[in-house]
Parts: structure tokens; sequence; C-alpha cells
């Protein structure tokens, strides 16, 4: 009989259990089952030391299936630690700025099977194993580590003026069915006193940016202002901020652009997914440590320019700026 080189059955290990308790050796259990007698010897020992879930050892057939599943399942998330060549793919397309899923999904596409997920990828950067390395920096947002961060201090969502809350805004905006839609946000640097200023349309994920020298609410209130006067009134309906006091004098866009305006959920972010996302993927161009004195009103207008022409899967992979020209040219025709 020919030896089989696959993982153990539960079959295999019943009659492994079976011939171990007649007394048979593990050489004759070995040619009775095709196996090598390493593996047999190598199965007895790894199933039958006590534990404390089973205290009295021994080998047992089904216990040692469970105990080889999970094994595989603990050795599954270093599949990158096992395979050098997957490892050195992945590890080239997160230094050309791709996700993980991004990552994953073209090595599917190019092999014509899944040759990894992104969680495994994700897992294997955030173990010690990969730490040393930090291949968490060449992650697009180099977080240090995974999940929420802490709460910390409170909101001061009570000492803004006229606030509404972001459940009152129209449903049109809240399924990005409709233009005109706009959500607001800073980009924050490292150095104090550096920022920049995003306005993220939802329907169209067309982009604007500008750099005021601080964050005061009255300057914040007379840039959005300005930024957004030029475009048809009918693409400007309603404005999202989040909870910070540099939106806190909001109200005075509602004479001067005819908008409303709404607030975030304390600590809900997410509720503003489109500008965090713009400025996750503005972080590629800008990392926090960017000196803005550096940069030139011109070339943060290119860094614009690059996303708003950058093709979307969700516009149909037209462009952002496509997708706001056709929506204006039509609004200035009506």
């Amino acid at each position: 009989m020919g030896r089989c080189y696959g993982q153990l059955s539960l079959d295999e290990r019943i009659e492994i259990y079976r011939l171990h308790e007649a007394g048979i050796s593990r050489r004759r259990i070995a040619e009775a089952l095709g196996r090598d007698p390493s593996t047999i010897s190598r199965e007895l020992r790894r199933n039958s030391k006590p534990t404390k879930a089973w205290p009295k050892g021994g080998y047992h057939a089904v216990r040692a299936q469970e105990r080889a599943k999970l094994r595989r399942q603990r050795y599954r998330r270093f599949k990158l630690a096992r395979q050098p060549d997957l490892r050195r793919l992945v590890e080239n397309g997160l230094a050309m700025g791709c996700s993980p899923e991004q990552i994953a999904g073209r090595l599917t596409l190019e092999h014509g099977h899944t040759m990894i997920s992104p969680e495994s990828i994700y897992r294997y950067i955030y173990h010690r194993s990969a730490q040393k390395d930090y291949w968490h920096k060449r992650l697009p947002r180099r977080k240090a580590r995974r999940g929420h961060y802490g709460r910390q201090g409170g909101s001061p969502a009570k000492f803004i003026k006229h606030r509404r809350p972001i459940t009152e805004r129209p449903a049109q905006a809240n399924h990005r069915a409709q233009p005109g839609h706009w959500e607001v946000d800073y980009m924050l640097f490292a150095k104090s006193g550096s920022n920049v200023l995003v306005l993220h349309e939802r329907h169209t994920r067309f982009t604007i940016v500008d750099k005021p020298p601080n964050r005061k609410a009255r300057l914040t209130a007379d840039r959005i202002a300005s930024r957004l006067r030029p475009i048809p009134q009918a693409l400007r309906k309603t404005i999202s901020f989040d909870n910070g006091t540099e939106f806190a004098e909001h109200y005075r866009l509602h004479k001067r652009l005819g908008v409303q305006t709404f607030f975030c959920d304390v600590r809900s972010p997410w509720q503003k997914g489109g500008v965090e996302n713009t400025i996750g993927r503005l972080r590629r161009m800008l990392p926090r440590k960017t000196n803005l004195d550096r940069i030139s009103h011109r070339k943060l207008r290119a860094y614009a320019d690059r996303l708003n022409n950058t093709p979307r899967k969700c516009l149909g992979f037209r462009t952002p700026a496509e997708a706001f020209y056709t929506i204006s040219t039509g609004a200035l025709q009506l």
C-alpha cells in the first residue's frame, strides 16, 4: 500500500485509537494505515499529553481531531510567515500604497482563486512577528494598532448654538441620492496650528480643500462660504459637521449660502464618513508630520485635483470631477 501524505482523518484516528488500545506497535499501526511510522508517533505524542481539561491524558480519537483542527486554525493565521513568495507580493503591494483589501483582490484576479484574505494580511501585520519590521507603517493610514481608541474628555456639543442633530438631515442626503449635500472637517497635522479644511460632496465625492491660518469659528465659516459661494444654489443644500468648536458659528452660513447645517452625534464621526474617507486618502499624500508651511495653495489644490480625477467604482468608474461637472452644468441650465 502506498503511503499517504495528507492530514489524518477522523476515521484514521479512530483506527489508531483502536489498535493502540489493543497494544499494537506504532510501526504495525503505520503499516495498517499506509502511513509513515513517524506520523503515528507524532500523532500519539502530540495528542496524549495531559492538560487541565484532560488531566488523565491518553489518546482519544475525537479529542485528537479537535486539537488538530485548532492547531490548523492557529497556524493559518500566519500564512505570510510560511510563504515567503506570497509575503513579498504583499509587501510590494503595501509599498505601492495599496490596502490589504486591494492586494488580496488583485491576487485573486491574477491567479483565479483566493490566495489570501485581507483579514489574514491584517493579522500578520499586527502580530508581534511583524512588529519589529514596522509593517503597520506601510498601511495607508499607518495605525499602530487595530480597533477604536479609548474615549477621552467630554464633548463641546452643548456649547454650539442652533445645533441640529444629523438625524434631522433630509433622507436624500442620507442615501446619497441627491447632489448638494456636503460634509466638512479639518485635517490636522503634528505641528500646532497646521490644518487643512476639507469639503466633500456626498453624491459625486467631489472634494474642495483650503488652508486657513487657524481654526477659529468665524474664519472657518468665512472660508466655507467663500469656497461654496461660486457653486450653483442647487448644489449647496446642507452641510454636516462634527461637534468641534471650530464649527460653532455654522449659523452664519444659513443666510450667506442658503444651506441647512447639521451635526453628528457625540463621538460618532462615522456619520460623516465621506469626508473621513477623503481625509484618509489625502493622508497618503499629506502624512501627519507634513510641514504645511512648505505646501503652497497651488500644490494643495493639485492634491485635491488628483482625488477628483481618480475613477471611483461607486460612480461607475467616472471621476468625481466628471460627475460634479455634469451636475453643475445641468444646474446652471435650469
